[in-house]
């Protein structure tokens, strides 16, 4: 019998989603729309003299994107575009049109099918705003890097005008921004509840997380002539009903997840023996049995959970925990229910998640005939967002973490959705042959994370039956699959194919799990690294990372401890660039103060910092807005989280995270003195901030004296206890 540690063995075999699939139809066999003899266009259309080149008189299906138009399969909208093409259909694209008025929306001509509507790549009030609200001067998603070329809620501004250009075409929304606001959610630019964004945008459905299913099967509907209300049966859907149809049984919320009650949550599966799913792992090599758990009688297909209403949720910060928390609930496509949230007299339903696509279906749409390129109607104007990606390749996609702050599960999903190693290697050899300034350096192969390539659960049925938020937190899953042989494997090939020099990884590393396999650490430190590797552990203190559900400092030790060994044995000098969270849910003063601590311990200066975002539907969202921690059951007595909330607080947490900035050095020092540290003030090393303050360069004054006299060419560093900065 195979052990564990044999790659071949059915425990290490990498998950293709198969369990899954069974119930989702494949990408590939519809049947084809009549326009397929048109064939593929080198770009999709944004003008009618492009449509006339084509030979088209009229586009099947029109797409609104706040982003400009880039063909290339980093980019959601082009990605749509080239998956409905594939099927047969014409399909034109608005990018980046003025909504002043609704007839920029009527220059490719009525859609015959629908309009597609996204706000872009980012959700558009992140895009435009700082997280302190700010407005930003630039777009990283528009030519010439230019700010202002997208309304705020550009989701709802597009549907509108879309109306207005042709009313009774139908809308279909997708994309970040409308994934993140499907049922009614807290606003932090606006400090308020808004409705679900079903409802404000007035579409006709919503399509959230990655919509490639949910939008061919929509596409293919529509064109059979089927109404657009008669819809409600898609994976991965939203849309407004106004009663709960004859046959479904519904659920109360509060029965799923009490508020106030602690006591196990219903599995809609019981293990006969009887053990947790962390216990499995004592029970092999025999396989584990599952059976129906006799305590959920109710059918999962026609049964939806009634979360409490958006009036409700609006007024009761702990029901809105209490909603935000079944959400999460109920992501797994494995188990998950429907649900449904009353705003007025209208209901917001809910389909289940989307089934994760197949290898063979992610090779599928990621080997489509995109053009790699920029729309040629830019010129040689430079898109930031391409510039940054257009050397790399998005080998997988979806993340396990969990991380409350973070979108990326809550749109992508947590089961990894893994690309063959042939497809990625095609496209390596793309950029090589066809991309025009490529020097022989592919910048990145990742997507949400570096390091989850064809890693998932070791049996499907464990995975589609568990409703734990992550699979790395608090510890790494007995049941999860860790081996990275795959990847180094991947790696490997691809720095041998001629013509590249050298491969970088820039997408965020996992170094809890990356520990778990040090031949990967290895290959990694040792080739893939240009000098410099980010991570990010976010936080040294227990308080704050168990808000983020992330590891402990020690697993950031444990890795950087593995990187200086395997960059010495290279003999390379190689750094790594951690990155931190100011103002954070469940994080104290205390808490940055000892993160400032270890900062000047370890010798780092950040020279940019993030403060947190409160984005739409996040859990640590929810925790700032109720205060409440829906990690946990939620009730009135539930734990209550230290929400960093007005500008002084927000700012000085940011302060601590650039200790070594003068500007901050008041603001640290009066904080310091209220919270009774007064000893970290002074100029020796173990000293967090200095007692002089600088008035220019070299010239100081003690804060203590205000008219004493400056001390003339002092260097600062002889002040801080730090080492003096390289001469430029």
């Amino acid at each position: 019998m195979r052990s564990r540690s044999d790659p071949a063995s059915p425990m290490n075999a990498p998950l293709d989603v198969s369990f899954f699939a069974r119930a989702a139809k494949p990408l590939a066999s519809y049947r084809k729309y009549w326009a397929q003899r048109f064939g593929a266009a080198p770009f999709l259309p944004m003008s009618r003299a492009e449509m006339e080149q084509l030979g088209w008189d009229s586009c099947d299906i029109v797409l609104v994107t706040g982003d400009a138009y880039v063909d290339h399969p980093s980019f959601g909208m082009a990605v749509v575009g080239r998956v409905l093409e594939a099927q047969g259909f014409r399909v034109g694209i608005i990018a980046q049109p003025d909504w002043h008025s609704a007839e920029p929306f009527r220059a490719l001509g009525k859609p015959n099918l629908f309009w597609g509507v996204t706000a872009g790549n980012m959700d558009s009030m992140i895009n435009r705003y700082t997280a302190d609200r700010k407005t930003r001067s630039d777009d990283a998603y528009t030519p010439g890097d230019v700010a202002g070329k997208r309304p705020d809620r550009a989701a709802i501004v597009y549907s509108q005008r879309c109306r207005e250009a042709f009313k009774d075409v139908p809308i279909v929304l997708g994309g970040i921004e409308g994934s993140l606001r499907r049922i009614a959610h807290y606003d932090y630019w606006s400090d308020k509840v808004r409705h679900s964004i079903v409802l404000d945008s007035k579409c006709d459905i919503l399509l959230y997380g990655n919509a490639e299913r949910a939008i061919v099967e929509i596409a293919h509907r529509l064109a059979a002539k089927e109404p657009v209300e008669a819809i409600t049966d898609v994976r991965g859907t939203a849309f407004v009903r106004r009663s709960t149809p004859e046959g479904w049984i519904e659920i109360d919320s509060t029965e799923v997840d009490t508020p106030g009650r602690v006591d196990e949550h219903v599995s809609p599966y019981a293990v006969i023996s009887e053990k947790t799913c962390d216990d499995a792992k004592a029970a092999a090599p025999q396989p584990l049995k599952f059976s129906p758990n006799p305590r959920l009688k109710l059918k999962r297909d026609t049964t939806v959970i009634r979360l409490p209403s958006y009036e409700q949720v609006k007024s009761d910060p702990v029901l809105y925990a209490h909603a935000n928390r079944v959400l999460h609930l109920e992501t797994n496509p494995g188990n998950a229910r429907a649900l449904v949230q009353a705003h007025g007299q209208r209901d917001v339903w809910l389909t289940p998640p989307p089934i994760p696509l197949t290898t063979a279906e992610m090779d599928h749409v990621f080997d489509l005939p995109y053009a790699r390129a920029p729309h040629p109607s830019y010129g040689d104007a430079k898109i930031p967002a391409w510039e940054m990606i257009r050397f790399s390749v998005n080998i997988m996609r979806g993340c396990f973490g969990g991380c409350t702050f973070c979108s990326i599960t809550e749109h992508e999903g947590r089961i990894i959705q893994s690309r063959s190693e042939d497809s990625i290697i095609r496209e390596v050899e793309d950029i090589r042959d066809k991309v025009a300034g490529f020097t022989g350096v592919v910048s990145d192969l990742g997507g949400p994370t570096a390091n989850m390539y064809r890693i998932g659960c070791r049996t499907p049925e464990i995975e589609a039956a568990c409703r734990k938020p992550s699979c790395v937190y608090p510890g790494i899953c007995s049941n999860l699959n860790t081996d990275h042989g795959p990847l180094v494997k991947l790696y490997r090939r691809a720095r041998e194919l001629k013509g590249i020099k050298k491969i970088l990884i820039g997408s965020g590393l996992r170094y809890d799990l990356a520990v778990q396999s040090p031949e990967y650490v290895k290959e990694l430190v040792q080739h893939h690294v240009g000098g410099y590797l980010k991570i990010a552990p976010e936080h040294t203190e227990a308080g704050p990372l168990s808000k983020m559900m992330k590891p402990g400092i020690g697993s950031y030790d444990k890795f950087k401890a593995m990187f200086d060994k395997f960059s010495k044995e290279a003999g390379k000098e190689q750094y790594l660039i951690p990155y931190f969270i100011a103002a954070h849910p469940g994080t104290s003063d205390e808490d940055m103060m000892n993160l400032a601590l270890w900062l000047k311990r370890n010798g780092f200066r950040a020279d940019q910092v993030q403060t947190f975002y409160p984005s739409p539907m996040a859990t640590a969202t929810a925790m700032y807005h109720s205060g409440r921690n829906p990690l946990r059951k939620v009730g009135r007595a539930t734990e209550a989280v230290d929400v960093v909330k007005g500008d002084r607080r927000r700012r000085l947490h940011k302060a601590f995270l650039r200790y070594h900035d003068p500007n901050n050095w008041p603001a640290l020092r009066e904080a310091l003195r209220a919270m009774g540290r007064s000893d970290l003030i002074g100029n020796g090393k173990h000293h967090l901030v200095p007692t002089y303050q600088p008035l220019t360069d070299g010239a100081y004054a003690s804060p203590r004296r205000k008219h004493s006299t400056p001390r003339k060419g002092t260097l600062l560093t002889q002040h801080t206890g730090l080492p003096p900065r390289p001469k430029k």
